[in-house]
């Protein structure tokens, strides 16, 4: 079935694409409310944070003193001027207000000189929304394969069906934005044009980039044959310049978009990385300089880029916790069910969907499930979680004056379990005034768990306080409810997105085999090369081989000694990489972001998740640090990934 988008998932009342709810017209009249029982009875960008855009918020950290006025005049450099994209700008959604979720739209384009002078078409190599999200502390991704089959909308002309990149190539990025939109039913508050040039300059201003390659990639393209990217490329953790990591990012020689997207959201992560743990903030202004030539940055609703902006969404990505950074693909949704072919590929609309509410909605205590179930332990629950919803009673009132504004949001948060109640006596549900700015929940700090209950309905109503029940109007009009909730003007008609659980619900049994054979040869080859002990896998996934191509690789990055072996197995019409990695360099950038360190077997492992995909085990052992690295869809299940680690067995160095 092709994408063919009939209505969004940001049109439906329950479920909306950017806090935008639509009620049911007939719902006022037909829905069922609890009553309150008598008196004397009872009583939740970057802004955004993107491959490159990531820098302009990061770097503006480390800054103090003559740096704000360089920069307050370089950043009003990154409002757009490009007439293309001022004209794709008219279509951008209002900027919300600094504490709601916001997304972008960044399009990476390649305009080469040779296509300037034949006056051929920009092809935009790169889709990807970003969303920052200042109520749940998360950023997420969701890429676009370029050979998604879709809808192209184009301003002024008849839709038609092609690969999503033609959206760009036939009308620029206000096509790309509009078909986006229409694809997703999302909101797209900013646009963000990257040019590929800017990409590598960026790249090499910051020193380079830390990127763990899956495998052996080489394409020489000397002898005139098939014209793909040349490339060449080693496997495993390496710092690479600005032209390697885009010959990686771009790569798609062997396998498809589905790939390359996972290279891409693998590059925009260690770009994060790179900034967080290795910046020097002497690369300030070429970074600076970089971002201004190569980069168009446009936002909705009238909105320009200022440096309070950029220094706020800074801080944001700074201090974002280890996990709270999310990678969604349309290709982990649907597990490749419904698509067709390696050009061009083709999904359910069902599945878009999926992508887009876990992109909305992504789950920050996966990690901590996924651990559980792979492992078969019993979830920890977190302290004051507060009673379920089904146990809060609650009264909504108006405190922003939209009519129909208190009605709306209670009968979403009975949507969601909670029991709303009418005001005491019938009242008109209205708060003392219509000048809440932010919405208000309001606790009876007397009744058990209440506080928690009002803590838990600010992150599901968005932008609002929590405050204890005063005396007067709202506490009579509350009855004997546990909670009331005044929505105010960043009431936008809509909740908060549920977060979209892909946890899987029992453990399943590894896909692996005892072979310690097959890798000894291996390890044997390098183990005089290094001056640790080696680990010898003596558990591989049940139908991997050594990679042909380059099965094991003794090398020196940042002066460590280090070993890469690789192993592949063919699924999906495909081969998949995963390796293991072996060094004694013990604080690499990636190793800094683990979810959680666990016992397994008497031995400490540091997982890293992606979502619920367990990405990387470590094992840290007398000075040396042993990776678990998945490939790059996460094929290997969890408990398969620990099989594996599980079975890493020392080897004598020499």
């Amino acid at each position: 079935m092709r994408t063919t988008l009939k209505k969004g998932i940001g049109r439906r009342a329950d479920l909306n694409g950017n806090g935008h709810a639509v009620l049911p017209p007939a719902v006022i009249t037909e829905m069922t409310r609890y009553r309150q029982p008598k008196r004397s009875t009872l009583r939740f960008v970057g802004k955004i944070v993107f491959s490159l855009f990531a820098v302009a918020l990061m770097v503006a950290l480390g800054l103090a003193g003559g740096y704000y006025l360089y920069l307050d005049t370089k950043v009003e450099n990154l409002n757009t001027s490009s007439p293309e994209v001022k004209v794709a700008q008219k279509q951008l959604d209002k900027v919300p207000p600094p504490d709601q979720p916001s997304t972008a739209l960044v399009i990476g384009y390649d305009r080469r000189l040779e296509d300037i002078k034949n006056g051929n078409e920009s092809r935009s190599d790169t889709l990807m929304l970003v969303r920052a999200d200042p109520t749940t502390d998360t950023i997420s991704m969701l890429s676009f394969p370029r050979d998604l089959h879709v809808e192209i909308h184009c301003p002024g002309r008849s839709t038609f069906g092609d690969r999503i990149n033609q959206a760009y190539a036939t009308c620029g990025p206000k096509g790309s934005l509009e078909t986006v939109k229409h694809l997703t039913g999302l909101d797209v508050n900013y646009l963000i044009m990257v040019n590929f040039r800017g990409f590598k300059q960026l790249v090499a201003n910051v020193g380079g980039v830390w990127m763990d390659v899956d495998r052996r990639y080489f394409n020489d393209n000397s002898d005139g044959g098939e014209r793909y990217a040349a490339i060449n490329l080693q496997p495993g953790y390496q710092k690479l310049n600005g032209q390697k990591t885009l010959d990686f990012a771009r790569y798609r020689h062997l396998d498809n978009d589905l790939f390359r997207n996972a290279r891409q959201q693998m590059f925009v992560r260690a770009f994060k990385q790179q900034i967080t743990h290795s910046f020097l903030p002497t690369s300030v202004p070429k970074i600076i300089d970089a971002i201004t030539d190569n980069v168009d940055i446009a936002a909705g609703g009238g909105s320009r880029i200022d440096l309070d902006t950029i220094l706020r969404y800074a801080v944001f990505g700074y201090q974002l916790p280890p996990g709270h950074f999310f990678q969604s693909r349309i290709d982990q949704v649907s597990d490749y069910q419904g698509y067709a072919g390696a050009q061009e590929l083709t999904a359910p609309q069902s599945d878009i969907d999926e992508a887009v509410q876990e992109f909305l909605a992504p789950d920050v205590d996966a990690a901590d499930k996924a651990t559980a179930v792979a492992l078969g332990r019993k979830l920890k629950r977190k302290k004051a979680a507060g009673p379920p919803p089904s146990r809060v009673t609650l009264v909504v009132l108006n405190g922003n004056g939209v009519n129909g504004s208190a009605a709306n949001a209670g009968f979403l948060l009975s949507q969601r379990g909670y029991q709303w109640l009418v005001p005491a006596g019938n009242a008109r549900a209205d708060a003392p005034s219509y000048k809440y700015f932010r919405s208000r929940i309001y606790y009876r700090a007397k009744r058990p768990g209440a506080r928690e209950a009002a803590q838990k309905l600010a992150s599901v109503v968005g932008s609002a306080d929590v405050q204890k029940m005063p005396a007067g109007k709202i506490s009579r009009l509350t009855g004997e409810a546990m909670v009331a909730v005044v929505v105010g003007q960043t009431f936008h008609g809509g909740l908060a997105p549920t977060p979209v659980d892909r946890t899987p619900k029992k453990r399943e049994a590894p896909v692996v085999v005892k072979d310690p054979a097959t890798s000894l040869p291996l390890v044997r080859s390098v183990r005089r090369k290094v001056n640790f002990p080696l680990m010898l896998p003596t558990i591989l996934e049940r139908s991997s081989s050594p990679d042909p191509a380059m099965p094991v690789r003794a090398y020196e990055t940042n002066g460590h000694k280090t070993v890469r072996l690789t192993y592949r197995f063919f699924t999906d019409g495909v081969y998949q990489y995963w390796g293991i990695q072996q060094t004694d360099w013990e604080d690499a950038p990636v190793l800094a972001e683990a979810n959680e360190t666990t016992t397994i077997g008497g031995r400490k492992f540091e997982l890293h998740y992606s979502g619920s995909k367990l990405h990387m085990v470590v094992l840290r052992d007398k000075g040396a640090t042993y990776w678990v690295v998945n490939t790059l869809l996460d094929k290997l299940s969890n408990e398969t990934m620990i099989a594996i680690a599980k079975g890493l067995r020392p080897q004598a160095s020499k």
